[in-house]
């Protein structure tokens, strides 16, 4: 019962935030963010769990999935904690408005609701799925904001390309594939 509300909580808290995100921001621009696209991996995955544990059990699969975007959001909670509050932005704006709940409360939400129900069984080589979706946005990005013809690029909204992009992709994926790891340990 608690898995179920717990993924409820999640779906329903993306659907509003995307909601409010899209009143300001075209799609086209609010879909080059890791935080939006693992929130909305992450939703889809709760959807699913939600759904199955409703209907009877919850495949394998979908638990896994489910565990592929809690391993995103929690990415995207540690990055805001760790790099881009303290250093690129700031607290106040990253955690305020809709950013909040992309950014903590649905990260911990996903985190909690992993751990306590919907734990993902199988083979290590799953971690390597946790960190897929890091390494494929890393590429893009790499792509977007440093390879492509300057008028073509993105903004380095992130701010990882200050003379050090190999660095900051190694650490993002690295990043990536430990918070896979921990989470898969519990």
């Amino acid at each position: 019962m608690l898995s179920a509300l717990f993924n409820l909580a999640i779906v329903i808290i993306a659907v509003k935030t995307m909601r409010t995100y899209l009143k300001d921001t075209e799609p086209k621009i609010l879909f080059r963010y890791f935080t939006i696209l693992s929130n909305m991996l992450c939703a889809f995955a709760c959807l699913l769990v939600l759904v199955f544990r409703i209907v009877g059990n919850v495949p394998a699969s979908v638990l896994v999935l489910k565990y592929v975007g809690t391993s995103c959001v929690t990415l995207t909670f540690l990055t805001v904690m760790v790099f881009l509050g303290p250093f690129v932005y700031s607290y106040k704006q990253l955690l305020s408005g809709p950013d909040l709940f992309f950014h903590a409360v649905n990260p911990l939400l996903a985190i909690v609701s992993y751990l306590a129900w919907d734990r993902a069984q199988g083979s290590f080589s799953h971690v390597l799925l946790g960190t897929l979706p890091v390494l494929l946005y890393a590429c893009l990005y790499l792509k977007k904001v440093v390879l492509d013809p300057e008028e073509k690029r993105w903004e380095d909204f992130y701010g990882l390309n200050k003379g050090h992009w190999l660095f900051s992709f190694i650490i993002m994926v690295a990043a990536g594939f430990l918070i896979s790891v921990v989470l898969w340990s519990f």
